[in-house]
């Protein structure tokens, strides 16, 4: 049979195989040639034995956390408490690119912000690169976006990505943590990666994504997962977009056409500094 793993505990993976979930083990050979298991793989598998016979080839896969095969993130975005912090967005945003992953920016806790002025600029900005934004209080909008996705959800810890959860499907009542106001931020509570059924697709809720770090990634991979760059001719083939004559990328910047907090996260990405001639 063809099943997914929904959830691993030591090593009991948990298939679910349309209505049930079936615990198993891996065949030896596996743990021979070091094959591991992630929470979303497809794998075929007995179910009288209850063993998998074999990982079928994955979409996409991260190392941390250990999950697979997702289609889209909903990247949870607090707006105060923890403050709103767009190096981060950017960070998980180009990270979820580099892994053909849609990234969906859900913004929380507006109703503790006096002036939602000041996030109007940037919010519109990544609409009009063309990506989802949406409040979590726009609950039927995020409910069809699951529908027949794999979806992972992330962000800042304590932005609220539980709680996000706990409303879409009162069933579940995750536990939810209160943000440190000495350190501005939450608390993990999510303890394991499992997959959750939500809103007609299945999602997962996973405490890895609290620092991600770009380092695996090259210059080039990072410059060309800025996808607003694309946009903009550039004279130079392998050009980086730093200060350059005739580079359309930096005269974009310039021109204020690239949000420019955009701009110095790309050159923070990729170990360089802003300096504007």
């Amino acid at each position: 049979m063809k099943g997914q793993i929904v959830k691993i505990v030591s090593d009991l993976h948990y298939v679910k195989y349309e209505n049930s979930v079936y615990p198993c083990k891996c065949r030896g050979y596996m743990r021979h040639e070091h094959i591991l298991p992630l929470v979303g793989d497809y794998v075929l598998f007995d179910t009288e034995k209850l063993v998998i016979d074999r990982i079928e080839p994955r979409k996409n896969c991260f190392k941390r956390p250990k999950v697979s095969n997702i289609d889209q993130a909903f990247i949870i975005t607090s707006l105060v408490v923890p403050d709103f912090s767009l190096n981060l967005l950017d960070k998980f945003i180009i990270h979820m690119e580099l892994n053909h992953v849609e990234p969906i920016i859900i913004i929380t806790k507006g109703d503790l912000v006096d002036d939602m002025n000041k996030f109007d600029e940037d919010l519109e900005y990544y609409k009009k690169i063309g990506y989802k934004v949406l409040f979590n209080t726009e609950l039927d909008e995020i409910s069809k976006l699951l529908k027949d996705k794999v979806s992972v959800f992330t962000g800042q810890t304590g932005a609220g990505k539980s709680t996000l959860i706990n409303k879409l499907d009162s069933t579940y009542d995750i536990e939810v943590g209160e943000v440190s106001l000495a350190l501005g931020r939450g608390r993990h509570t999510t303890r394991e990666t499992s997959m959750y059924e939500l809103c007609g697709g299945l999602c997962i809720d996973t405490p890895g994504f609290s620092a991600l770090d770009l380092g695996d990634y090259s210059k080039e991979e990072i410059r060309d997962a800025f996808i607003e760059f694309k946009n903009y001719n550039c004279e130079y083939r392998d050009c980086m977009h730093k200060n350059t004559d005739n580079c359309g990328v930096y005269e974009a910047v310039l021109d204020n056409n690239i949000l420019k907090s955009r701009y110095i996260n790309y050159l923070k990405f990729i170990g360089d500094d802003y300096n504007e001639s």
